[in-house]
């Protein structure tokens, strides 16, 4: 981790500090291809150097959540769209369990946009 995106992570106060901490373990533990960078601020995670997904906290709730950038592809009942109309978010709850199964499924369903290639991705 670069001493930026390590900074971001201790500026966190709890308990979204180590939700975020333990959002960024979940998503990078996904696929080897998975790297981590810092983009607008946020931890930002590249599939192949593509953009992939954000983590980020809500301004007016301060809650963190997983922002998909290709979120316009993928159904799920936990994901928001908002006025976004490419990206959707799935927030999180640092005080309750982590719902690693809808984390991991949903992660599933990104990543498989691109190991089908419904998404190209440049190599």
């Amino acid at each position: 981790m670069n001493e930026q995106l390590h900074n971001f992570f201790l500026s966190q106060e709890e308990p979204n500090k180590a939700c975020l901490l333990a959002l960024r373990s979940i998503i990078l533990k996904q696929d080897q291809h998975i790297t981590e960078t810092q983009k607008y601020g946020m931890p930002c995670f590249c599939y192949k150097k593509k953009m992939f997904c954000y983590l980020w906290t809500d301004k007016k709730t301060s809650q963190p959540y997983i922002l998909f950038v290709e979120g316009k592809h993928l159904d799920h009942p936990e994901l928001e769209s908002g006025d976004r109309a490419r990206m959707k978010i799935l927030r999180v709850d640092p005080n309750k369990d982590l719902p690693l199964r809808t984390i991991e499924s949903i992660l599933k369903m990104a990543l498989d946009l691109y190991h089908t290639g419904i998404l190209k991705i440049k190599e």
